[in-house]
């Protein structure tokens, strides 16, 4: 049983789901799997285990940022030997390329943070996503024509409230298409497990245009990014 989870073994599910919002969780499970069971309550960081198309899928909130989603993803990795983690999150767009509502499939994630400086004693780590994942989750977005998806880099950024916005541009010129605060340091976490990590985010705010979502949209209305994940997940199990 770890620390932060307090499941029981065999209670996660080789597969997981990881949204930032632990009320996402909840949508998730109730909405898109069956007999979904939750297997945590634990700082009201839900997690659930149920089946979509007969095979287990769990789902397990993280949190906001890349310190409390490494928690979880280490636990998740370390104590119950889960194999694959989809981030299934919300990001802000950098760029007109990309609008309100369209998925981005992130191939890598570029960050301000420091967690891997220290990790790695300065040098640069290129954190990257499982590629059979990020294939099988392309795929899945191919054979839905209503969703506009994205494949390329975001931004993981350790500030929300960022005191140097300027900053981003050179990312963006880069090709970067939109930020959010957690695929870095659970890609980097997934290679030094030897296990599969794919973050894709739903943009939910744009931050050359202004618009935005609501919460409640953010909570419950993203679900062509949950249906790719399941196809993804099931395809490259």
């Amino acid at each position: 049983m770890s620390t932060h989870i307090g499941a029981s073994p065999g209670q996660v599910a080789p597969t997981v789901l990881f949204p930032g919002d632990p009320l996402r969780a909840k949508w998730i499970a109730e909405t898109f799997l069956d007999d979904a069971t939750c297997y945590s309550e634990v700082r009201g960081m839900y997690g659930y285990t149920g089946t979509w198309n007969g095979t287990p899928v769990s789902v397990q909130g993280s949190g906001m940022g890349q310190p409390s989603m490494a928690i979880y993803a280490n636990e998740l990795f370390k104590d119950y030997d889960v194999a694959s983690i989809i981030r299934v999150g919300s990001c802000g767009a950098l760029t007109e390329k990309v609008a309100i509502r369209d998925v981005v499939i992130a191939s890598g994630a570029c960050t301000d943070s420091a967690k891997n400086t220290h990790r790695f004693g300065g040098y640069d780590y290129a954190p990257v996503a499982d590629f059979g994942l990020l294939r099988a989750a392309y795929d899945a977005a191919s054979e839905m024509p209503e969703v506009t998806t994205h494949v390329g880099l975001i931004f993981s950024s350790d500030s929300f409230y960022s005191p140097r916005p300027e900053l981003m541009k050179a990312q963006v010129d880069h090709g970067v298409l939109a930020v959010e605060m957690e695929a870095s340091a659970l890609y980097t976490l997934a290679a030094q497990y030897g296990r599969r990590a794919l973050a894709i985010c739903t943009v939910s705010d744009h931050i050359v245009t202004g618009e935005e979502t609501t919460s409640q949209e953010r909570e419950q209305t993203f679900a062509a990014m949950i249906e790719i994940a399941l196809r993804a997940a099931l395809t490259a199990a």
